[in-house]
């Protein structure tokens, strides 16, 4: 049931570039529903479900475990943390949440009281009990990674909120789709990148090793269904989108018309995508080696980069619809 493979998947501590957790849940997920299984250099979990057509295509599809989190850079005499961002933190949303290290310390992320202007994140601190220094560095080191703690609720029916829906949504979408896809046409891919948050580095490395026929990356994007948000033109509910042009790339013709042939196969109604901030995977795929032609299925979110990051099911459920579609086009 993609809820509870969603909500198994938001468990595991991951900030960017520590997704090792995130892995070996995924794999315990897939074990022996793929034909291959490997962890690459930068943290990659590549996966493979050979297809059944000898002349089909080689397709990558990317969904990234990491989310956004702190790194410690330095410990104050009276036993608090001053961290920076890893990935988009937004200062606001971060002030007076509990924060969790991997190794169960948590923490509340506070903004100290500034005097003029705005804060920044030299104004933010974590605060992990600690008397002073010395107990302080007894439970976490400089370097030391915390993430918004997984607190998980339901919203109405249909609606789940949490931290890392992006992108363990995506993740949770791949992983049904290797488990439920049986003698599809086309070789699945599957790529669950590392350090997606920081510049698309781990579908950079994995797009080469690869070298896939075709790229999809599945991520999550911005709605514009609550107050005073105008873009972009998705709404929560409506189903998943097909992303046209974002910061990183101008989508592939040949995949956002395969993305709407499979919707169609599958009854599902498709929004229509332009972002004018941030990028996906996909920026990394489609410039490959020598290219290669690339889109991105979009699941919608609101509140992204936030301790309440919300997604609807019905969404993911028609994701999924739609992917399996596609592997057989």
């Amino acid at each position: 049931m993609l809820r509870n493979t969603l909500k198994t998947l938001l468990e595991p501590w991951g900030p960017t570039g520590n997704e090792h957790h995130v892995v070996e849940t995924i794999k315990t997920l897939l074990a022996g529903h793929v034909d291959s299984v490997e962890v690459d250099a930068l943290g990659n979990l590549i996966v493979e479900k050979k297809g059944t057509d000898p002349d089909g295509r080689r397709i990558m599809f990317a969904a990234h475990m990491d989310h956004i989190g702190l790194v410690v850079t330095s410990i104050e005499k009276e036993g608090f943390l001053r961290v920076m961002p890893v990935g988009g933190i937004n200062i606001y949303r971060t002030d007076a949440r509990h924060v969790v290290f991997e190794n169960g310390v948590e923490g509340v992320a506070a903004i100290q009281p500034v005097k003029e202007g705005h804060p920044q994140f030299s104004d933010l601190f974590v605060d992990i009990g600690a008397k002073d220094k010395e107990e302080a560095e007894k439970m976490v080191q400089v370097g030391d990674m915390c993430v918004y703690a997984p607190t998980v609720f339901d919203v109405g029916k249909y609606r789940v909120a949490g931290p890392a829906m992006d992108n363990r949504t995506a993740c949770a979408i791949l992983v049904e789709l290797l488990l439920y896809a049986e003698n599809q046409k086309h070789t699945i891919i599957g790529v669950f990148t590392a350090q997606e948050e920081v510049g698309l580095r781990g579908a950079t490395v994995a797009a080469y090793r690869v070298n896939p026929d075709w790229g999809l990356a599945i991520d999550v994007t911005g709605t514009a269904d609550t107050p005073e948000v105008k873009f972009p033109a998705v709404n929560l509910g409506d189903g998943p989108a097909v992303k046209f042009v974002d910061r990183s790339m101008v989508a592939s013709p040949v995949i956002r018309e395969a993305l709407f042939e499979a919707a169609e196969k599958a009854g599902v109604k498709m929004q229509r995508e332009v972002l004018p901030y941030g990028g996906t995977d996909g920026g990394a795929i489609q410039r490959a080696r020598a290219g290669i032609p690339t889109g991105t299925l979009s699941i919608p979110c609101r509140y992204i980069h936030s301790a309440c990051e919300t997604v609807d099911i019905r969404d993911m459920e028609d994701a999924l619809k739609v992917l399996l579609q596609f592997v057989d086009l």
